[in-house]
């Protein structure tokens, strides 16, 4: 595969460090595949509404395929009929065609004919599922796309490293392609994100307790079954914090 450096994480799987963003795409603490399960896929899961035909899925972005693969063992070890779309933006065009030399979990064995068929092709279908790479920029495709989305893992690298893809307007172009119940999962909580996401229209929420850090859940619905982050207290206790936009990433 690329010449990535491997990190073995807490929960014994492996990630990889980006030289680009001098980051790793996965917590060490938390564990490559517990942070995908446990940060995204399972409190998606548990907010949509399963007993649709289909769902959408937008990953942000594909990066080691963490997030899309523990997304088919979830539907695959809870028995779910339900057909998945799943989208994701990706730059690293090189590193997605070198992924059948990537030393998974155990667990996403299962699926090595999708990441097979998606180094090759950029995509995998079947009759349940289809999965499609869009290699190049994440804020290009949404500024280009009209899909809409049930799911969002927003899991992009942070926001001190890849600032683009956190900001108010990023959020508001994403806003525009969700759907009414739409959920979106992050593993950030900072405040000049949750403000972005905030001012863009969507309605802030706590997680569910998953013995992992927490993060934010997001949505435009105002009525997901979860504790409300408190935006308006967080601003009275510091009124200097702002959101996160185009034009302070552009300053930098």
């Amino acid at each position: 595969m690329v010449k990535k450096e491997l990190v073995e994480t807490a929960d014994g799987t492996f990630t990889a460090r980006s030289e680009e963003f001098d980051e790793c795409y996965h917590s060490t603490k938390d564990g490559a595949l517990r942070e995908s399960l446990k940060k995204h896929v399972e409190p998606a899961f548990f907010l949509v509404d399963t007993a649709k035909k289909s769902l959408e899925i937008l990953d942000i972005c594909f990066g080691l395929g963490y997030n899309t693969l523990t997304t088919l063992l979830y539907i695959r070890q809870n028995g779910l009929p339900v057909k998945i779309h799943i989208t994701s933006p990706e730059m690293d065009e090189e590193l997605v065609r070198s992924l059948v030399d990537f030393p998974y979990a155990k667990a996403l064995h299962p699926f090595k004919a999708v990441i097979e068929s998606i180094a090759k092709k950029g995509f995998y279908e079947d009759e349940q599922l289809f999965i499609e790479v869009k290699f190049g920029d994440a804020r290009e495709f949404l500024r280009d796309t009209d899909r809409v989305f049930d799911i969002v893992y927003q899991d992009a690298f942070s926001p001190k490293k890849n600032p683009a893809l956190w900001t108010k307007e990023y959020f508001t172009d994403l806003a525009a392609h969700l759907k009414k119940e739409a959920v979106i999962t992050t593993y950030s909580c900072a405040t000049p994100v949750r403000l972005a996401m905030e001012e863009s229209g969507l309605h802030l929420y706590r997680p569910p307790q998953s013995g992992v850090r927490s993060g934010t859940i997001a949505s435009p619905s105002p009525d997901l079954p979860l504790e409300p982050i408190d935006m308006a207290l967080k601003k009275e206790r510091n009124p200097s914090a702002l959101p996160l936009t185009d034009r302070e990433t552009h300053a930098r």
